[in-house]
């Protein structure tokens, strides 16, 4: 078998034949109201090059799944890419540290049709649930051991042929920004700055930000997992109000001819491009979460989104269309929580017309609600189970998807 370094030279060969393009050297390294509905949302480089603005599709380059598995690192975990599409569930660390729940989980996707996990490799809080001995101190600082041993849990995923797929918490991270506050936005008095709900992101401006999430993916692919999955890929919500009351550092972006919105855009669209390329010699697909509402205003720059601009930069597309996540009246239903089938069905129209217009579309594989969104109050929501989520499947089918995720925080699923 070829070392990592010639795989990696192999492919980067391959690359610049692909696309005619010189790629310059790098240095190498959602939001819910409630716990049920959560959503499925640093080591500083050695070297620093030049912050290069990318437009559209990362090289216009073939998939992992298209090319020759000799340019690429051998994790020595053979799991195929489900031939009827990736149908899936969220799985948190904590359910697979727990024997007993993750082996129903495991028999529960076996006897519903389903064939794939988007497991917790980085969560919601910043840590880094198994221990891959890495090289970047950071990753080891901020691991603790949920998944006891990650290479028995890819034996399984094997035996079973389960599809896996590492998420990855990108910039919500409450644990780094406390730990490196100039990696985060600060108040006035330098405490590092905190959501109502307790929780605090680090900087999507920043390199190093950028290189810890990857890093972390490269370690999740490097043991086997199929594709890394990015979370939180966006500022925190309402930025573009209060934003200008924090202190941070906006790196390389701070001295663009461009308003502060553009900026963030550009910024979180450079990271989905970014990671696509650094991950390329693992062979792994790169997704991302977003938000239902980008893809219906086609960009949300307080927070950085632009659907059309990400979604040429990752192989798999993952919207969160949940209908208790949409506001009353929105594509004109009200109560959209009471009517699963009709708001997916409106919501894939936008979706489908935003990426027949790419010129290298990805993958469409949204994000559905399995949990019952009682927050939202009496007469707005009602009980999820397996009619309910029936209903969100058979709209995606209808309008010509065939991939999907169910969330459910707690990992109790009725589908």
């Amino acid at each position: 078998m070829m070392t990592y370094f010639k795989q990696t030279l192999a492919a980067a060969s391959l690359l610049f034949f692909l696309s005619g393009t010189t790629v310059a050297s790098a240095s190498e390294t959602e939001s819910s109201s409630a716990s049920e509905s959560a959503t499925a949302e640093t080591t500083a480089a050695t070297t620093t090059t030049a912050l290069t603005l990318r437009q559209g599709a990362l090289l216009k380059t073939p998939t992992a799944k298209e090319l020759p598995k000799k340019f690429f690192y051998d994790s020595g975990v053979e799991i195929a890419y489900p031939a009827d599409g990736v149908k899936g569930i969220y799985v948190t660390a904590y359910s697979v540290g727990y024997e007993e729940k993750f082996n129903k989980l495991i028999e529960y996707v076996d006897s519903n049709d389903l064939n794939a996990m988007v497991i917790d490799i980085k969560d919601d809080m910043g840590v880094v649930t198994a221990d891959f001995n890495s090289d970047d101190t950071h990753i080891q600082e901020n691991t603790e051991e949920y998944i006891p041993d990650v290479n028995k849990l890819m034996d399984v995923m094997e035996e079973k042929q389960i599809y896996p797929i590492a998420r990855i918490v990108t910039f919500k991270d409450t644990l780094l920004a406390n730990e490196q506050p100039e990696m985060s936005f600060t108040e006035s008095d330098g405490s590092v700055w905190v959501a109502s709900n307790g929780e605090s992101f680090i900087n999507p401006f920043l390199k190093q930000t950028w290189d810890y999430a990857v890093n972390v993916g490269i370690e999740a692919a490097k043991v086997g997992f199929k594709e890394v999955q990015f979370d939180y890929v966006r500022f925190p919500e309402g930025f573009e109000v209060w934003g200008d009351t924090l202190n941070y550092d906006m790196g390389e972006y701070a001295n663009l001819e461009m308003t502060d919105d553009e900026k963030r855009v550009q910024a979180i669209t450079d990271f989905t491009a970014y990671a696509k390329e650094k991950l390329m010699p693992y062979g792994v697909d790169v997704s991302v979460d977003i938000f239902g509402y980008t893809a219906s205003v086609v960009e949300a720059s307080g927070i950085g989104q632009n659907f059309p601009e990400i979604s040429e930069n990752v192989d798999v597309i993952s919207s969160m269309i949940y209908p208790s996540h949409w506001g009353t009246d929105y594509f004109g239903i009200y109560k959209p929580d009471l009517y699963p089938y009709e708001l997916v069905s409106e919501y894939m129209i936008v979706e489908n017309e935003l990426l027949a217009s790419l010129e290298t579309p990805p993958t469409s594989r949204p994000w559905l609600q399995d949990f019952t969104a009682s927050y939202l109050g009496s007469g707005f929501y009602q009980t999820y189970g397996k009619e309910q989520v029936d209903a969100q499947v058979q709209a995606l089918y209808d309008a010509g998807v065939n991939e999907f995720l169910l969330w459910n925080a707690l990992n109790n699923y009725t589908y």
